[in-house]
Parts: structure tokens; C-alpha cells; sequence
């Protein structure tokens, strides 16, 4: 009769495992959070909005003319997406104000998420470097008023003049549209301005509110500085 065999036993460690919520654990918080990531503000298909994306620290100024173009020649692709379009922006030293509209916030966030790619491989091609370029997800502003409208086109297309003000920098007198804004497609000036040679890096407003709302406030004066006088 075949003898039973004697069963071994494994001294094995034991396994570590999850003790608890332990203090500092977790993904640590960035040094400067511009935008926290608090619910979004309800969007309505008839509402544009104003969006500013910022760019890291270090990155040079995105006013140079080569990449100002460079994102100009990428948005003529981008800024109309069917739910989504780009009505008015201009560029500024580490930011981009824009003046979209959207069929909803997931529209929104898709359009944006394309708009801020586009900028990004902009920056990386034209000053040869490689990485982040954002500094943070997008800033937004629902307009829900033809004033708030309309202070809006003129904050966005007019940035360049309040940030010289705020320096304390002498703002030139003459009329010219801003080279790194959306100025020169935009139809309502106060006073008329020569068309532009290129073809638009932006698409026509569908909304009530950009398209004709925001006029019943009075047209956008070239000579103006926003969050100042009207010129």
C-alpha cells in the first residue's frame, strides 16, 4: 500500500497592502493654480464666451510676427468646427484671448482642446523647443448681455492698448488695428477701416448676441483703451 505523501508548506511574506489615506500622499499641488478646477459655468447655445489660455513661464513673447502667423495660418483650419467656431482673438505676450461660440460645454471643451494643440505645436516649430506649452487649462467667461458682449470685443481686440496703459507706456494716437489680433476682419469699427490683404483666420458669428446684440451698445472705437475711456 502506497505511503501518503506529506503536504509542504510555503513560508511565504506576506503581501504589502493599501493601509489607509496616509498624510501627504497623493499627486502634489502645482506651485501657481490659475484656473482650479471648480464646475464650469452653465453654457446656452445662444451665449458666446470669452477664453484666455496662458502659456508657461520662460516661453518667448508670442507677439513675435513669425509665430503670431504661424497660429493665424492654423486657426484658418480650426476656428470652424461646426459646433464650434472662433469669432474673434488676439495675441498677447504669454496669453490668447478668444471670443468663441459653442453648442455645448463639450463642444466647447473639444474646440478649446484643438485651438490650445494648435498653439502649442506653433510654439514648439517656430522657437525650436519641445514640451508643455500651457500653463493651465483654459479661463472662460459665458457673455450673457450685449454689453458684456460687447466690452468683450473690445477687451479682446483691444488688449494690446490696455496692457501699454497699464504700463504706463505712451499709446500711439493713430488708428491701426493690432497685426497680432483679429482686428482686421472685424466689420464693426466705429470708424472705417481698409480691408484686409489676407483671408480670415476666423469664422462669422452665428449667435444673436455677437452678431448683432453687441452693436446696440455702440461700436468698438480703435482709439479706445478697455476698462478706460471710449475713444
Amino acid at each position: 500500500m502506497p505511503s501518503r505523501s506529506r503536504q509542504m508548506v510555503l513560508d511565504l511574506q506576506p503581501v504589502a497592502r493599501w493601509g489607509g489615506r496616509r498624510e501627504g500622499a497623493g499627486r502634489k499641488a502645482g506651485a501657481v493654480r490659475r484656473d482650479p478646477h471648480a464646475r464650469r459655468a452653465l453654457l446656452a447655445l445662444r451665449n458666446p464666451c470669452h477664453v484666455t489660455l496662458k502659456v508657461k513661464r520662460g516661453i518667448p513673447s508670442l507677439r513675435s510676427r513669425p509665430l503670431v502667423r504661424a497660429f493665424e495660418s492654423s486657426l484658418r483650419v480650426a476656428c470652424e468646427r461646426g459646433r464650434f467656431r472662433v469669432a474673434h482673438y488676439s495675441v498677447q505676450r504669454d496669453h490668447v484671448h478668444l471670443i468663441v461660440e459653442a453648442a455645448s460645454a463639450r463642444d466647447l471643451a473639444c474646440g478649446m482642446k484643438s485651438v490650445g494643440a494648435r498653439l502649442a505645436r506653433a510654439v514648439n516649430r517656430v522657437f525650436g523647443r519641445r514640451g508643455a506649452v500651457l500653463a493651465d487649462r483654459f479661463h472662460l467667461h459665458v457673455l450673457r448681455t450685449p454689453r458684456e458682449v460687447r466690452n468683450a470685443i473690445a477687451y479682446v481686440l483691444l488688449n494690446a492698448r490696455r496692457h501699454a496703459a497699464k504700463l504706463g507706456l505712451r499709446i500711439d494716437p493713430r488708428s491701426r488695428v493690432d497685426a497680432a489680433s483679429s482686428g482686421r476682419w472685424f466689420d464693426g469699427w466705429s470708424t472705417r477701416m481698409p480691408p484686409a490683404a489676407d483671408p480670415p483666420a476666423v469664422s462669422k458669428a452665428r449667435t444673436w448676441l455677437l452678431r448683432v446684440g453687441w452693436s446696440r451698445r455702440g461700436l468698438v472705437g480703435i482709439g479706445e483703451v478697455p476698462g478706460g475711456e471710449r475713444g
